[in-house]
């Protein structure tokens, strides 16, 4: 009977093999209309599969959960294939810290600090125009010597910048 208006969404990974699959567990992390987070369900998957988290998120609708506003997650393709499926109307956020490391590793040590305060610009920026400019310049600053850490943030701008269409004392 809880109202979720954003989730997170991660696989953790382990080492441990049962021969050729890989277990990760699947955790559902949700934020309530007063703020607080609540731990909403861990459950075993393959891999971050489609077909694992069909299962969790059918599973939680089936419990109860009525669609999140927001999903936050890395760019894990299994639950972004599912979410529209079981919740269609929660919108789609990528999550900055995984696309952070991911832009990052496509450039030289040399030039990855400048490019982190880059990427901080675009996501710190006090509104939805000024990220935008700081996505601009990051793009001109980078493009013709790394054009692969360009396309990898490129690939998902619109669901990197989905948070500022909500109220900004949520951004943090």
């Amino acid at each position: 009977g809880t109202r979720y208006c954003y989730v997170w969404v991660d696989g953790v990974h382990f080492n441990v093999r049962f021969s050729d699959n890989r277990l990760c567990i699947l955790v559902v992390i949700g934020a309530t209309e007063d703020g607080k987070k609540e731990l909403i369900t861990v459950a075993s998957g393959y891999r971050e599969s489609g077909e694992s988290w069909h299962y969790v998120l059918n599973d939680l609708k089936r419990r109860g959960l009525k669609s999140p506003v927001l999903a936050i997650g890395d760019g894990a393709l299994g639950f972004w294939s599912v979410l529209p499926e079981v919740f269609p109307q929660c919108k789609q956020q990528r999550c900055w810290v995984h696309k952070t490391a991911n832009v990052l590793d496509k450039m030289p040590k040399g030039v990855q600090c400048r490019a982190k305060g880059t990427l901080h610009d675009i996501y710190r920026a006090l509104d939805r125009e000024s990220a935008d400019k700081a996505w601009s310049k990051f793009i001109e600053t980078f493009e013709a010597k790394y054009p692969d850490a360009v396309k990898c943030l490129e690939k998902d701008k619109e669901h990197l910048l989905t948070f500022y269409d909500f109220p900004a004392y949520h951004w943090e």
